[in-house]
């Protein structure tokens, strides 16, 4: 870390700990850093011209506050000026702030090299060395990301890779992530994106890890075991009634129902914490490529936070 400014000193000298500070020392502490940077390093060296430049672990850091807080590039810089706390969490004083475009050409290279996914993949390993990866149980869902539905832009057109959709009464544009989560812990190891007008049902068999003897579903999913592409799969299917067919059951077949419920519900956590606490309800960029790339970051996030309390005892 670089030598503590005057301004830097002063606020590591004082007493009250912010929540921002607690969240961060907590993220310090669930985060494997070590095996993150490995899948970035071959390609970030290659990237070094010119000036000096930043340390790699320090612009992974930047990298992971941005998405954290659901910062534009410009922000970022702001805030690691103005907030010492998060000049701590990167290891960076405040004369070795990076610029706007320093942190922009980091996103870039992670995109362009597909690296959000690999990084998922690094933290669900990590998850799995610590005994938290379970294979016995899927349960599969989606969840609609609203894009801008404005034409102001250079192409004078609304996303292409975007598309309208209904659900219930309400018209919605934007994009869908489908996933796939363990039906114990509720994480995620599968993620797919699509349309918004893509049916749920579609992206099933890329939801399983092929290892599941069940799996769970809401009505969207009613007669997934009469498609061409299950019928060689050997699990149990778990799907939800139709809300006007529940209200019929009773005995035994509506406690079942209770059951599916209380299983499916997991799969709404890392949505909760996906869309309300990393505030990623919007999409931020045009194209399903970039947002997919941010999505693999924070869908690997939600699994530290839905695992905290078995990674920090």
């Amino acid at each position: 870390m670089s030598q503590l400014s005057f301004s830097d000193a002063e606020g590591q000298a004082k007493r009250k700990q912010t929540r921002r500070e607690k969240f961060l020392a907590e993220m310090d502490k669930l985060l494997p850093w070590k095996e993150l940077a490995t899948p970035i390093s071959r390609y970030y060296s290659k990237s070094l011209t010119g000036r000096k430049p930043f340390p790699l672990s320090a612009m992974l850091r930047i990298h992971c506050m941005q998405l954290f807080y659901n910062l534009s590039d410009p922000a970022m810089e702001d805030m690691l000026y103005e907030v010492e706390s998060m000049r701590r969490f990167a290891g960076i004083s405040i004369d070795t702030v990076p610029d706007e475009t320093t942190i922009l050409n980091f996103r870039h290279l992670l995109e362009r090299h597909g690296l959000g996914q690999k990084l998922f993949r690094k933290i669900n390993k990590h998850l799995e060395k610590k005994g938290l990866s379970f294979k016995e149980g899927t349960i599969v869902d989606a969840t609609i990301i609203s894009a801008p539905t404005s034409t102001k832009n250079q192409q004078g057109k609304r996303d292409p890779d975007m598309h309208q959709t209904r659900k219930g009464n309400e018209w919605h544009f934007g994009m869908k992530m489908h996933i796939g989560v363990d039906d114990t812990l509720g994480v995620i190891h599968s993620i797919e994106t699509t349309a918004a007008n893509a049916h749920d049902i579609t992206q099933t068999t890329r939801l399983l890890n092929g290892k599941e003897r069940r799996v769970w579903g809401d009505a969207g999913y009613l007669g997934i075991e009469k498609r061409d592409e299950t019928q060689q799969l050997d699990v149990d299917w778990f799907i939800a009634a139709r809300p006007g067919k529940r209200k019929t059951l009773n005995g035994a077949a509506a406690k079942l129902e209770t059951l599916k419920a209380s299983v499916r519900a997991k799969v709404e956590h890392p949505f909760r914490i996906i869309k309300q606490q990393f505030g990623y309800n919007k999409t931020r960029y045009r194209g399903l490529a970039k947002n997919t790339a941010r999505l693999y970051m924070l869908a690997g996030f939600a699994n530290l936070i839905r695992c905290k309390q078995y990674l920090l005892a």
